[in-house]
Formats: C-alpha cells, structure tokens, sequence
C-alpha cells in the first residue's frame, strides 16, 4: 500500500487571490515513510505579501529564480502516481492545484477522482467532534513532537502530517495492509497471531438455539429462509 502525504503553500487564501509558491510530497509504503520525497519551492509569477511571508517564510526574493508549476507538473504527476493522497483540508490544496493544472491546459486525473483523497481534517473532526483540528492541535492530540514548526513550511508539514496520519489510524491501516499482500493470508494461524486476533466460536447451544429460529423462519415463509439454504449449498461443497 503506498499513500502520498501532500501538502502545499500558498499566497493567498483562495486560488482566485493565490498562486502555489512551495509543494511537498512524501511517500509512505506498508504505513512507513520512505524517505523518498517530492519537494520545490515555486515562483508563483505574482508578488507575496508581507503577511503571507510572516506566515510562510517565503518573500518574492527567495522563489525569484524558481521554476514555475508548469516546469515541475509533469514530475509532480509521475511522483504521485496512481495513489492516494493523504492531505489535511484537502479541498484546500486541491482547489489550489486545480487552478494551477488549469492554467496551463494539463489534465491531473487526481482532481476528479475524491476516492484518491483522504482528508484528515474530515477524519479527525469525525473521530473527535468538537476539538481543534489544526494541524499543531492534531500534534499535540497524537503526542507527535512539532516543535520545529514555527513557520508554515510545505515539506516539515508534509513530515509532520506522515506521523499524524499513522497514529490516527493505528492498527486499522496495519491490518488493511496485510490483507492486501496475499503472503499474509497464505498462512491464517501466524496472520491471527501476529494481530492476536481474537475468534469466538458458537456454542452448541447457541447453534441449536440458531437452527431452531431458522426452522421457525422457514416455516412461516414457506419453505424461503435463505440462511438455511445457504447452509445448505456450504455443507454440498464441504461434502
């Protein structure tokens, strides 16, 4: 399983007053980062602000001899490839993103698909309602150590976001990852072991209870309870 954790900075709040002045993207593979990682500061071709360089760290001086999107879109699209991408308020960058794919006329199949986006800003405000869900808070929730965050920077964010995201969705992404390597279920004792997974099996009563309700049921319907008749067709191929 390989997830894209992305994330963007920008020069204004919307892509109608804003341009994408740094990109970053790193790659997780089986729930770890890699180290490999798609990172370019941008020149947006528009001024920055004063207040967006406080918030960002970055001034028209610094992206003056950077290329421009266009220059680095066609890698950016080989990087991500066909993967998820993991973001935090997703509608955010890809409003961003598809004005800038827009702009210069290329088509990124991403900005089409939201089963290729996973927004951790919506899972979080789903698993914790009514909690702050900034990206520091979502740190400080998960005990993930963000001291060297003192300005919005795309790539440490990126980072940050990977660790975040991890332990946010701890156990459940291990499991859905061993699921999908046939190799973990070649063997089905060593794969309920390694996650101790617990099976509970009926008891002879419960299972004489269970019969007796489906005889129940098939009486008052003629004959047409589908359980019982699909536990037919099990015991036909076990024989």
């Amino acid at each position: 399983m390989r997830l894209i954790v992305l994330d963007t900075e920008t020069t204004g709040l919307t892509p109608a007053s804003g341009r994408i002045v740094e990109i970053a993207a790193v790659e997780m593979l089986d729930g770890k980062p890699t180290g490999r990682e798609f990172h370019h500061m941008l020149n947006p071709e528009c001024p920055i602000s004063e207040e967006i360089s406080e918030i960002i760290g970055i001034n028209d001086a610094m992206v003056a001899d950077k290329p421009a999107f266009a220059d680095i879109a066609q890698a950016f699209i080989d990087f991500v490839g066909d993967d998820k991408l993991v973001v935090h308020r997703a509608e955010f960058d890809k409003a961003f993103l598809d004005q800038e794919f827009f702009n210069i006329g290329l088509d990124w199949p991403h900005l089409s698909k939201p089963e290729l986006w996973i927004d951790t800003l919506a899972y979080f405000e789903e698993k914790h309602p009514g909690e702050r869900c900034s990206l520091d808070a979502l740190c400080e929730r998960y005990s993930i150590d963000n001291s060297k965050r003192t300005l919005h920077g795309a790539l440490l964010d990126s980072e940050l976001l990977a660790e975040v995201y991890l332990a946010m969705t701890r156990g459940q992404e291990s499991l859905l990852m061993d699921l999908e390597h046939k190799d973990s279920m070649q063997d089905l004792t060593v794969f309920v072991e390694k996650h101790r997974l617990r099976i509970i099996k009926a008891t002879e009563s419960e299972c004489t209870e269970h019969a007796s309700i489906l005889k129940m049921i098939a009486s008052q319907s003629g004959n047409r309870c589908i359980w019982q008749k699909l536990g037919e067709d099990d015991q036909i191929i076990n024989e």
